[in-house]
């Protein structure tokens, strides 16, 4: 008795490029995957993924007050109200003059502590006792505060960025550009002086001690994802 003969079987094979690595050596018949073989990837998910460098960067600054003002007051003790009158507003007078001499307004904001200084002296040596100048109050314009935000959060992304050029630099590698910038964490705060005892006697306190005190910092924290490319190839000269 004569043994069948087999039906011979075909074998279709798919080729794939290389680079679809999801479907590379994959051995199909018909369009149907064999038994035991992974499924082919999306062609999304077989792109290669981007390389990133995470780095944070911090920066802090201060800014010195950027204005001044004194209160002047000035006082008179006559026989009458006319003469006590009289002898404040010629005293008004020769300080208005004196404030105009130095190409001040009347209602002054210092600028200059070094003329504001200058100013003080001279009322107090010129007048007498019936004039009494206070002790200036240093303080910051809102958009000087502001300069002073922005200046931290500027410095801190370049510290980051030069931080982040220096790990590729490391490893071979060139920075991308940023995919990321966050500004993670700000924070601000006076000056204080070193002398706790003179803090409490603010009337003792020299010029320079109140210029610190009143001294404004600010301090910012960034994070920063920098795309990560290969080591570029010089070009070779034709």
């Amino acid at each position: 008795m004569s043994l069948q003969q087999a039906p011979q079987s075909r074998v279709f094979v798919e080729l794939v490029p290389w680079a679809d690595r999801g479907r590379e050596n994959n051995v199909v018949s018909g369009s149907e995957l064999l038994p035991g073989l992974r499924r082919p990837l999306p062609s999304a998910q077989t792109q290669t993924a981007t390389r990133e460098v995470h780095v944070s960067g911090t920066a802090e600054l201060s800014a010195s007050p950027d204005r001044a003002q004194v209160a002047v007051l000035v006082s008179s003790t006559k026989e009458t109200a006319a003469e006590a009158k009289k002898s404040v507003c010629r005293r008004l007078d020769y300080i208005t003059q004196s404030l105009q001499q130095q190409g001040l307004q009347v209602c002054i904001t210092f600028t200059e502590f070094g003329k504001m200084q200058n100013i003080c002296n001279f009322l107090i040596e010129k007048l007498d006792s019936s004039v009494v100048i206070s002790q200036p109050q240093f303080y910051h314009t809102p958009s000087s505060v502001e300069n002073l935000r922005r200046k931290a959060c500027l410095i801190a992304v370049e510290n980051a960025r030069r931080k982040a050029q220096e790990v590729c630099n490391v490893v071979g590698q060139t920075l991308g550009k940023p995919l990321l910038i966050k500004e993670e964490e700000t924070k601000e705060w006076e000056g204080q002086i070193d002398d706790l005892q003179s803090s409490r006697l603010s009337g003792s306190l020299t010029i320079q001690q109140k210029i610190k005190s009143a001294t404004i910092h600010a301090a910012s924290k960034v994070f920063i994802t920098f795309e990560v490319k290969g080591k570029e190839k010089k070009r070779k000269n034709l």
